[in-house]
């Protein structure tokens, strides 16, 4: 051992050029086997309530009787406002909006039940398109409660599939005049109804912790701090099947696992109701499975966006989720509400906010999941790869090797190879500087020129404020056209900065290396860090990032055509890589419009407070456009 550790000691070019990029190599191929990992038996666990208050399906739910004549004749109140009493199902069902009249016998409706009503009035613009609305909410009392704490049940008229959510409704108003008669309740109830999932919960939300902007009205009335909500769809009218649980947040925030594991508790315990994550209808429990519900789960938590009205309250520290009514069966609406009302009885028995479960988890199924702990490790490791890289390359700039003649320039060289020999061998007097392809028995230090790579590396994450700027105020018309007009950009802007360096400053060979350590290091650096917030997004980049660790300029001693074809093929791969590019071809894949995505983003970022396209624009894009800028030194 000792011997070959000499060995490679007198070796620098295999220390300072193959070892590192065999070691990064062996780190991404780490964590993706890490992730395969994850559905296996040895590293999951058995989900489990840690919170022993809450007492999940320990009482008996009385909703059922006479409840279901109430729950039909709202509903048929609520009809006979609808256009043409909307029959059916159908799409033109699904474009009926939450008009004043149906809002004003909403809230007469829940006065009639003796609870405390109010309004809001709410407008946002994003990506050139208005969305405002009026919120209906009501208020118990809490009987035997000081009104310092709430719980929030909301149903929204629209669905986050924008489908109409009449039943949901229903079962609210039915659910709200049913639990004033109760005197159990220590927390407050609040129920909350939205014209819309995506703008209506946030503009609530917002104003009801006093962080609304001047477009959303102020509430009139409030209670206690919220402890957890529960969110209702059940968008058609026939019996349903099973109960598909959605609790993605925005920016990958997840609400406390001890409150899925309550519904799944209730719902498949005490009531008998099936229970669906991540659209997994037919999940038999194999690794397959287990496989596609952690990556669908991944999928939505790396994009950032809000899955639903439930999204809204995770930025508040509340944890929520939704219930979605799903498939064709013999489960009904009583059968719902006795579900959402031992939920709340659970909710109603915290001593305390829910803390003691994980926020941090990847989920496989109903019963098991996989803690940070477990699955951290695989987004660090990708995410190491290029923080080896970059420590190889800054060690690899910092040496010089032994005084050699200055080389002769040979018969028929390029005007490229004249230049880099000429370059090379003048320093200020100092001997020759190699990149480490060369032996010698003398290793020395030498100063590193710190200026261009640095102002080249910070110049171009600032330039990535321009994009996303851009993104995010465009009107949605232009979103199409603005996605094909950065593509080709992308191909240009790499070639004309390697233009513009050459041409006016000479860089030498080891202000490239620096140029690509400097990259690879903020690039790791932004990377760990995300995994911590956000598991799904780092893994995600950090892949689509790998190669390049392994991209470099080509040296100019290496023959012309090699060259240009070499660099020219990497090009090429790289672009295949660049956010753009990802972009089309992921909408290519799920059938969905890149006018549609960039409007949910734009939404996201102006009122969810969504900051996906800031590690997109200023992490990815920048790294992404250093390493096609060292292919393009090789052109000129």
């Amino acid at each position: 051992m000792t011997a070959a550790i000499r060995k490679l000691r007198s070796n620098p070019h295999f220390l300072f050029v193959h070892l590192p990029h065999i070691l990064s190599f062996l780190c991404v191929l780490a964590g993706v086997g890490w992730l395969l990992l994850l559905p296996l038996n040895d590293y999951s666990r058995r989900t489990y309530i840690s919170e022993n208050a809450l007492l999940p399906g320990q009482v008996h739910a009385y909703f059922s009787g006479s409840e279901q004549n109430i729950f039909r004749g709202y509903r048929e109140e609520l009809e006979g406002l609808l256009p043409n009493g909307a029959p059916g199902e159908g799409p033109e069902r699904n474009d009926i909006e939450l008009t004043p009249e149906i809002s004003g016998k909403i809230q007469s409706v829940l006065r009639a039940s003796g609870l405390k009503v109010a309004t809001q009035k709410y407008e946002y613009t994003s990506a050139g398109i208005t969305h405002q609305g009026e919120n209906v909410y009501a208020i118990i009392q809490a009987p035997r409660g000081d009104a310092t704490e709430a719980i929030v049940l909301v149903t929204a008229w629209k669905t986050a599939d924008g489908e109409l959510n009449l039943n949901g409704v229903t079962l609210a108003l039915t659910l709200a005049r049913y639990f004033k008669r109760w005197s159990l309740w220590s927390k407050d109830i609040i129920f909350l109804i939205t014209p819309d999932s995506k703008s209506g919960t946030q503009a609530w939300i917002d104003a009801y912790h006093d962080m609304q902007p001047p477009s959303v009205q102020p509430l009139p009335l409030k209670s206690g701090a919220l402890q957890g909500g529960l969110v209702v769809e059940y968008p058609f009218d026939h019996r349903f099947e099973s109960l598909h649980i959605v609790y993605d947040g925005v920016n990958g925030q997840l609400p406390n696992l001890d409150l899925i594991n309550t519904a799944v508790s209730i719902a498949g315990g005490q009531m008998g109701i099936g229970a669906n994550l991540q659209e997994m209808w037919d999940h038999n429990d194999s690794y397959e499975a287990r496989l596609q519900t952690i990556l669908r789960g991944m999928a939505k938590q790396g994009f950032g966006y809000a899955t639903g009205a439930h999204s809204s309250f995770m930025p508040y520290h509340i944890d929520a989720i939704t219930l979605q009514t799903k498939g064709n069966g013999w489960q009904d609406e009583m059968a719902l509400g006795r579900t959402v009302e031992s939920l709340c009885r659970s909710l109603n028995n915290l001593l305390e906010h829910l803390h003691q479960s994980f926020f941090f988890y990847l989920l496989m199924q109903t019963n098991r999941f996989v803690s940070i702990g477990t699955y951290l490790p695989s987004a660090m490791l990708i995410a190491g790869n290029f923080t080896i890289m970059a420590i190889a390359l800054w060690l690899r700039t910092g040496y010089y090797m032994g005084s050699k003649p200055k080389p002769s320039v040979k018969a028929g060289a390029s005007q490229d190879e004249k230049k880099e020999q000429a370059t090379s061998s003048q320093d200020k007097g100092k001997p020759e500087v190699t990149n480490m392809d060369q032996k010698s028995d003398t290793n020395s230090i030498i100063e590193r020129q710190l200026a261009l790579p640095l102002s080249f590396v910070v110049g171009l994450h600032l330039l990535g404020l321009i994009p996303l700027f851009i993104f995010n105020n465009l009107s949605h018309k232009y979103f199409t056209a603005a996605t094909y007009t950065f593509i080709i950009a992308d191909l240009v802007l790499p070639l004309l900065l390697a233009v513009l360096l050459t041409q006016g400053f000479a860089p030498k060979p080891q202000q490239y290396l620096l140029m690509k350590s400097f990259s690879l290091l903020l690039l790791g650096l932004f990377l760990s860090t995300l995994a911590t917030l956000n598991f799904s997004l780092s893994l995600m980049i950090g892949l689509l990032c790998t190669p390049l660790s392994f991209v470099n300029r080509i040296s100019p001693t290496t023959g012309a055509p090699i060259r240009y074809a070499l660099a020219f093929i990497g090009l090429v791969l790289l672009n295949l890589l660049s956010p753009p590019v990802v972009l089309l071809g992921g909408c290519w894949y799920t059938g969905v419009s890149v006018e549609t995505i960039l409007t949910q983003a734009a939404f996201g970022w102006d009122v969810w407070g969504m900051w996906t396209q800031v590690v997109v624009w200023c992490v990815w894009w920048p790294a992404w456009m250093i390493g096609c800028a060292l292919l393009g030194f090789s052109l000129v």
